[in-house]
């Protein structure tokens, strides 16, 4: 049995479950090494304290799953069939129906969850979306390899956009040209909608890109990141576009400045509070706290957002293995919107960043 399903196990024990079915791709992936998009389908690993675990999954992905390495029993069914019969029968040939069953909570639409109470109608469910959160934040080494490949990649992006520049070109055009140059370094997907942001537009946060133009004295915001064998990178750089003023430089260097100082106060054992604490009280002591209007960052793996988030009042401490993100941001309407991020890897001997794509302001000619 893979060490993720034991550590699972093990933690089912320890908090009194007697199983759990797990349903988001990722954590699917994560316990069987099977990666799909299963759109409005049903793919789910069930994990129990009295049997070997069970995929449930469409019959079309059977080989792709047992391709990927899955050695245990399957439910395999075709679209004319109700997978969550299948699996009931499954649990009553077994002779193994759970007293308690762990899902992902904040994940398990309404009709899924009356579909499991349908057929465990004498079984407790509970919100054990937690465990898989703890045990995924604690990367490998073949998780840290997988996520610095991704994170060279992001940095391959940023560069080719930047590369993009010219007067007159659109944000869409400019992201139809990182995406088109990553795909021919083989990457499959991107791991969130890429962004490209032009002048008054990088003081929105999560802005949408468009058909603007870019001109003399733009500011350009990127924010990208890729899937590498289903980790996920996640960069921001800001530049200027031919010129800038001397407020848009006092903040991006507050921006760095701040971000400089988050990284430092990444050291184990630190609650991650406190990285968010110490780049916000240097952007508040240089007046533009209240531009600064959402948390340092978030965890990073195999999905893009994920346990824990580094808000300020965090007090998880930081542990040799985790990966997150820190990326302060001062956005100031119709002045100018300035986010530096980078991936951080906690090591030993501190912390590791994993995207080194140069953050020093840069004016493209």
């Amino acid at each position: 049995m893979s060490n993720r399903i034991q550590s699972l196990l093990s933690e089912l024990q320890k908090n009194q479950l007697d199983s759990m079915l797990v349903t988001t791709p990722a954590n699917v992936y994560y316990l069987s090494n099977y990666l799909t998009d299963p759109h409005e389908r049903i793919v789910a690993v069930y994990v129990s304290t009295t049997q070997d675990p069970v995929l449930i999954l469409p019959a079309m992905e059977a080989e792709d799953a047992k391709n990927a390495g899955w050695k245990y029993a399957m439910i395999d069914y075709h679209d004319h069939e109700n997978p969550w019969e299948l699996f009931k029968s499954f649990l009553k040939e077994s002779g193994n129906l759970p007293g308690t069953i762990g899902v992902e909570e904040d994940n398990l639409t309404l009709s899924r969850y009356h579909n499991i109470k349908s057929i465990l109608p004498n079984s407790t469910i509970k919100n054990a979306q937690e465990l898989l959160s703890t045990l995924r934040v604690i990367k490998t080494e073949e998780e840290y390899a997988l996520l610095k490949r991704a994170a060279e990649l992001a940095d391959f992006g940023v560069q080719t956009g930047i590369n993009a520049l010219k007067e007159g070109i659109s944000e869409l055009e400019v992201i139809a040209t990182i995406e088109y140059e990553l795909k021919k370094q083989g990457v499959q997907a991107m791991s969130f909608s890429t962004m490209t942001l032009f002048g008054d537009k990088t003081a929105s946060p999560h802005g949408t890109p468009g058909t603007a133009k870019l001109k003399k004295g733009d500011m350009v915001l990127f924010d990208l990141g890729v899937v590498y064998e289903g980790y996920c990178s996640d960069i921001t750089r800001t530049v200027a576009f031919q010129s800038i003023t001397p407020e848009q430089e006092k903040i991006y260097n507050t921006v760095l400045n701040g971000q400089l100082k988050a990284i430092k106060a990444s050291t184990l054992g630190t609650a991650v509070g406190n990285i968010d604490k110490a780049a916000r009280e240097y952007i508040e002591v240089s007046g533009y706290g209240k531009y600064f209007n959402h948390r340092i960052g978030h965890g990073l793996g195999l999905e893009t957002h994920e346990y824990p988030s580094l808000h300020g009042n965090n007090t998880l401490r930081l542990q040799k293995g985790m990966c997150y993100t820190i990326e302060p941001g001062i956005y100031v309407p119709k002045t100018a919107g300035v986010r530096i991020e980078d991936m951080i890897f906690m090591t030993e001997n501190g912390p590791e960043i994993l995207t080194i794509f140069p953050k020093e302001l840069q004016i493209i000619d």
